[in-house]
């Protein structure tokens, strides 16, 4: 029995950590997620009229009571994907996010394999065939004359 009444007040516990935690939505960070569809920057930093029209709507939403999801929801529908900042985690937009991941594994891949093969070069062995005994007589011989 007080394992069910301590499992019940976690529970208890958690469901209002979850409903303190749902406030309403934050005017700037939904900004800063969004793109207007005319400069094609962050409605943060856009100051077209479109822009300031969205952040207006997304300023009147919030006074509404709608949620985060909500309002890019009702953005979307009205502007088509491109309004939202990040791609979406499914489908198409998901290269998005798997190719810079796979173009940054294929460059260390390619740095490691450079690495490898720069520390395994070695000099050129010498092949040279020493110098012949007269020719470097005769060469000592002529240095002396011009250093006399």
């Amino acid at each position: 029995m007080r394992a069910r009444v301590r499992l019940v007040g976690i529970g208890a516990l958690a469901a209002c950590g979850v409903a303190f935690a749902a406030g309403p939505p934050n005017a700037a960070d939904l900004e800063a997620e969004l793109v207007c569809p005319i400069c094609e920057t962050t409605l943060d930093q856009s100051t077209a009229p479109v822009a300031l029209r969205m952040k207006a709507f997304i300023r009147e939403r919030i006074a509404a009571g709608d949620d985060e999801q909500e309002i890019k929801d009702a953005l979307v529908a009205e502007f088509g994907e491109g309004v939202l900042a990040t791609p979406p985690k499914g489908g198409f937009g998901l290269l998005a996010w798997l190719l810079p991941l796979a173009a940054l594994l294929v460059g260390a891949i390619a740095v490691g394999l450079l690495i490898r093969s720069w520390s395994r070069r070695r000099a050129p062995p010498d092949d040279e065939p020493p110098l012949d005994l007269e020719l470097d007589r005769r060469v000592d011989e002529e240095l002396a004359r011009f250093d006399s």
